[in-house]
């Protein structure tokens, strides 16, 4: 009985391996299918990171070149936003625009014509000026440095 028993096992085995080999081969072709259809994509993905490099810096250079074009300067009492557009203060622009300059709180503070303790609270936050000084805040803030300085120079006087 014993050697039916064992017979019975080794046929049984058999079969099975059989049957999976079936089921392995088909397994591993579309393994191999999925490989190469990867392969394929990562050539793609390569191929277009390279493009959008180039652009990239084509872009860039384009930017640089429209900066280096000297932009004329805004006209004095002429908003310079877009015609019909309300100007909003910013306090994050004010902040930019007297790091830009190199100022000190103290010295923004005398360009614009407010006390140093209005101008810390407009650059926190915690006030705005009136509607009516923003116009004249926003045409001092795009002056350039020597403009600034110069205008500075003659508050001071």
């Amino acid at each position: 009985m014993t050697t039916f028993a064992n017979s019975l096992k080794t046929e049984i085995a058999r079969v099975a391996r059989k049957e999976l080999r079936d089921e392995i081969s088909s397994l591993r072709k579309a393994s191999a299918a999925q490989r190469s259809a990867i392969a394929v994509l990562k050539k793609e993905i390569k191929e277009l990171q390279g493009r959008v490099a180039l652009l990239s810096r084509a872009h860039h250079g384009q930017r640089a070149q429209e900066s280096a074009v000297p932009r004329p300067q805004a006209l004095a009492g002429k908003s310079r936003g877009k015609p019909g557009r309300k100007v909003i203060f910013s306090a994050e622009r004010l902040k930019a625009a007297r790091a830009r300059l190199g100022f000190t709180q103290l010295q923004m503070a005398q360009l614009l014509g407010v006390s140093a303790l209005s101008l810390w609270k407009w650059e926190s936050g915690a006030a705005a000026p009136r509607a009516s000084r923003v116009p004249q805040i926003l045409e001092r803030l795009a002056l350039g440095k020597r403009e600034a300085l110069a205008m500075l120079k003659a508050t001071d006087a």
